[in-house]
């Protein structure tokens, strides 16, 4: 449940940070006429993110025995690889709301830029907490969708609070502690993922038992 809640958590605050930071430009900016461009990216962003959860449960219930082990194995492989990639280019960025907010500006100066702009940004996390979340559940053998609405409320509060001034965090201190719970998570994910290689005898077993505490 924690991982789950970890992940949402995560990951609805980067979409929930992009969108205050497209908002607050729009109203330094006085764009407001454009704020209905970003709540139509919003909805439509959400409603493609359910859609890829949903395709994406259809098609990865359709494995059983040794496909199955194949699969999980190798979708918890990727979430360990993607989860790596996207920690250390977080670590790189130095001030990502001057980058969005060079974003917007391009945006606006394009026809439903700004549209395209939260819509791929709400859509990119949406995919990303699919892939998390199905290796999750592959590892730890639940589901775990509490955790994940409650990380995803949490999120949602935590994000409104920002933007309205209500609550004042360090953000780079946050993302740090959470980057190494991730880091902590991916190496769990890849262990996971070549342990059930081994089931599926894709991978040789070099050692049966590290240890016995029998």
């Amino acid at each position: 449940m924690f991982q789950s809640f970890i992940i949402m958590f995560r990951e609805t605050l980067e979409a929930a940070l992009i969108v205050g930071i497209v908002l607050g430009y729009l109203k330094k900016s006085g764009q407001r006429r454009q704020v209905a461009a970003v709540y139509m990216g919003i909805v439509a962003g959400l409603a493609a993110s359910v859609l890829t959860a949903y395709l994406f449960t259809r098609w990865a219930g359709g494995f059983t025995g040794r496909a199955e082990e194949i699969f999980e194995g190798a979708m918890m492989l990727a979430g360990a690889l993607l989860l790596s990639t996207l920690i250390l280019w977080m670590m790189r960025q130095t001030n990502r709301t001057a980058a969005i907010e060079r974003q917007v500006e391009t945006g606006l100066a394009r026809k439903s830029g700004l549209f395209g702009l939260v819509f791929v940004s709400i859509l990119r996390e949406g995919v990303e907490s699919v892939i998390f979340l199905s290796a999750a559940a592959g590892a730890a053998g639940t589901q775990n969708l509490a955790g994940a609405l409650l990380g995803l409320s949490a999120a949602l509060i935590l994000g409104a609070g920002l933007f309205y001034g209500l609550i004042r965090i360090r953000l780079s201190r946050f993302f740090a502690l959470t980057n190494i719970l991730l880091i902590l998570f991916a190496a769990g994910l890849f262990a996971h993922g070549l342990h059930e290689f081994q089931e599926a005898r894709l991978l040789p077993t070099l050692v049966e038992n590290v240890y016995d505490i029998n």
